[in-house]
């Protein structure tokens, strides 16, 4: 028998995915229409590329939500807290990832 829990057991991540598929989405098509993104993969972009300071992935091994570092996964969720509650400006962390990704 597999010893290990799933991988879904662990609260960081779960919180992580809530965060940035269901509740963020959520608010940029209902009360946040001024978030520049309302995609989940773009919420995760965002976050994971502020969070390593580049481009995520070349930081953390794909998927990054099975490979980040506790330290990561706490990061990610503050931030996310940090853009919903206006503490982090949104618009300017998504120039920042694109500018890092040469899209702007």
């Amino acid at each position: 028998m597999n010893d290990q829990l799933p991988l879904f057991s662990d609260p960081l991540v779960m919180e992580y995915l809530r965060l940035t598929q269901e509740e963020m989405p959520r608010l940029a098509v209902t009360s946040r229409k001024d978030f520049p993104v309302s995609a989940d993969h773009c919420f995760q972009r965002i976050v994971l590329d502020t969070i390593c300071g580049g481009v995520w992935y070349d930081h953390i091994k794909k998927p990054a939500y099975k490979n980040m570092t506790p330290a990561q996964k706490l990061a990610a969720i503050n931030l996310c807290y940090a853009i919903i509650t206006d503490r982090a400006d949104i618009a300017a962390l998504n120039a920042q990832s694109l500018t890092w990704r040469g899209n702007l």
